[in-house]
This record gives structure tokens, sequence and C-alpha cells, in this order.
């Protein structure tokens, strides 16, 4: 049976990707089969192949089993905006359905663990009715948070974490990613999120120059179950 985990953030930019590919890296490591998929995202280059997301090609590239782009990115935007307002320009609406239906085809190949990478924040808007939030407890996904570690992520930490919970949702982990090189106070920082959100810490990630060329698996600690 898949074991699916959603990941989201603090914010855009607080290094779902990042977190998402040592995940995978980590699972590898265990011995186990991976997949991963970005339902929807925003900001992608034109390529022969059609559009194409960073993120997601990251993703693509670290998931030990080999699937056509399109199964982990069905809905993508060339414009680097909210995906809701990306939608309406491109006059394409986002389909719940469809990332349902994508989220199916990717569990049906029975990889041991399935990384979700949300976009955005955790209240990411798809339209003017629905979040992706709400899709994620439909799913009733296990959510791993990752905390971009810079001054106001408290704040920011706090709220996620009390909103996932409200939507009836368990975290089952959280990671600290360090955005600047020296953040002021981080381990006092660290120390209050520890006693703020009841779950553990699986991975505390340095501010890394170039991530994606080295084994990012030591910085996790967590069993895949």
């Amino acid at each position: 049976m898949t074991k699916t985990y959603f990941v989201t953030g603090t914010d855009t930019d607080v290094g779902k990707t990042l977190v998402s590919a040592a995940l995978l890296q980590a699972a590898s490591l265990q011995g186990l089969s991976t997949l991963a998929y970005k339902p929807i995202a925003a900001g992608c280059a034109t390529s022969a192949l059609g559009l194409r997301n960073e993120d997601a090609l990251i993703l693509q590239k670290y998931s030990s089993i080999n699937v056509h782009y399109e199964l982990i990115n069905p809905i993508a935007f060339k414009e680097p905006i909210a995906p809701h307002l990306a939608a309406v320009i491109e006059n394409k609406p986002i389909d719940l359905n469809c990332v349902s239906v994508g989220l199916q085809k990717l569990q049906d190949l029975q990889a041991d663990v399935l990384i979700v990478e949300g976009a955005g924040g955790w209240h990411l808007p798809i339209n003017h009715q629905q979040l992706l939030s709400q899709w994620v407890s439909e799913q009733n996904l296990a959510v791993i948070l990752v905390v971009g570690m810079k001054l106001g992520c408290l704040n920011h930490a706090l709220l996620t974490y009390q909103a996932i919970l409200k939507d009836g949702l368990q975290v089952v982990g959280w990671v600290a990613n360090q955005l600047v090189t020296e953040m002021p106070c981080y381990e006092q920082n660290l120390h209050y999120l520890k006693q703020k959100i009841d779950a553990p810490l699986i991975a505390q990630l340095p501010s890394l120059a170039k991530p994606y060329q080295q084994n990012l698996a030591p910085y996790i600690n967590f069993k895949f179950t």
C-alpha cells in the first residue's frame, strides 16, 4: 500500500521542493520505491514538450519510478502568480477532480512512498470558492510542514500548524529550513517551535548554496510507515 504524504509550507519559497527531494532520497535509502506529485504549478517554462515547471522536474528526477512528466504535474500555468489567477488569465479553470484522478493514477502504480507537494502555503486558493487544503482534507493525507526559518517564522508556523489541525489532519512531522545563512536567535526560535508543534522535528536543513548537487537524505530523520 502506498504511503502518501502532503508537503506544505508556511509560505511560498520556503523550501517545499527541497524538502520533498530530501524525503524522496531518504525513502530510497530505506529501500522504498518512490513517486512524487506536483498537481498544480504556476511559473512554467515553454519547451518543445509543453509547459515544464522546475520544481516538478526536480521531483521527477528524485523519484525512483520513472513516469511521464504530465503524471507528476497535470495542471501547469506559464505565469509565476497565484494559480487561481493564472487559471483566469489562461482560461483554464482548475478542476479538483483532475487533481484527484492524477493522485489515483500515481497511487495505482503502487510505489511505497508518494510525496505530494503543494503550491504556496496551506490555504492556497483554487478559485474564489475552493482551497487546495480542502482537497487535502478530503483525501485525508498525512501532512509534513516546512517552516522557513526567518524573522516572522513563529507566527507563520503556528498559524499554519493550527489551520492544518483545524482542517482535521495530522502533522506527522515538520522541517526547519534555514532560508538565511545566519538567522538571529535561530536556536531560541527552534526551541519555541518544538514546544508548540506537537509533531516530531524530522529535519533541520541548513542554508545550502547548491542543495541539489548533494545527498540530502542524511538530513531527514523520518521512518516512512
